[in-house]
C-alpha cells in the first residue's frame, strides 16, 4: 500500500507530458545559422510561414512581418522566414549573406531558416506538407501560411497580402484568440 502511494504521489507531482507534436511540425530543418531547429517547439503557436527573397519587389513586406512580430509574439504569434532562390533568381545570396542582410535592412527578429526550394525541385519538406494543408503552393516570393495553434488548419495568401492588409491582421487575432 505504501509503494502504490508513494508512486501515486511521485506521478502527481512529476510534470505532464507535452502533447504529441502535430504531423505538419514533426521535423527538424536547419536555420540560416546552420543550426538544425526542431519545428515541434512552436507548437502551440499560431505561426505565419513565408517564402522571402532579399532581392523582390515585395522585399519591403520584411518591414511589416517584424512589426507583427513584435506586435503579437507575446499572445503567441511566430513568423518564420523561408528565403528561397524559386522565383526569377531573387534570393542569391548565402545563408550568411541572407542574415546579415535581414538584420541591417530591416532587424528581422523572427525565426529564419535556411534557403531552400519552395515551389520546384527538391521541395523543402515542411512546404510540402503546407501546400498539402492547404491546397495551394507558392507562386512568388512572400507568399504566406497562416498555421492555427493545433497545426491543423494551413490559410494561404498570395504574395500581394501585405502583413498589414485589415483581413489579414483580423485572421491573425481571431487565430490568436483560439485556445
Amino acid at each position: 500500500m505504501r509503494t502504490i502511494l508513494a508512486f501515486m504521489v511521485l506521478l502527481l507531482a512529476s510534470p505532464v507530458a507535452s502533447a504529441a507534436c502535430p504531423p505538419l511540425l514533426d521535423l527538424k530543418l536547419p536555420t540560416l545559422t546552420e543550426d538544425a531547429a526542431s519545428l515541434c517547439r512552436y507548437q502551440g503557436k499560431v505561426l505565419l510561414v513565408v517564402n522571402t527573397a532579399s532581392q523582390c519587389g515585395y522585399t519591403p513586406q520584411y518591414e511589416g512581418l517584424e512589426k507583427l512580430y513584435r506586435r503579437y509574439k507575446d499572445k503567441g504569434l511566430v513568423v518564420m522566414g523561408f528565403p528561397s532562390n524559386d522565383f526569377g533568381g531573387q534570393e542569391p545570396g548565402s545563408n550568411k549573406e541572407i542574415a546579415t542582410f535581414c538584420e541591417i535592412n530591416y532587424g528581422v527578429s523572427f525565426p529564419m531558416f535556411a534557403k531552400s526550394a519552395v515551389a520546384k525541385g527538391t521541395i523543402n519538406p515542411f512546404y510540402e506538407r503546407l501546400a498539402r494543408a492547404s491546397n495551394s503552393r507558392p507562386r512568388w516570393n512572400f507568399h504566406k501560411y497562416l498555421v492555427d495553434r493545433k497545426g491543423e488548419r494551413v490559410l494561404a495568401y498570395e504574395s500581394a497580402v501585405t502583413p498589414s492588409d485589415p483581413k489579414f491582421v483580423r485572421e491573425i487575432e481571431r487565430l490568436l484568440a483560439q485556445p
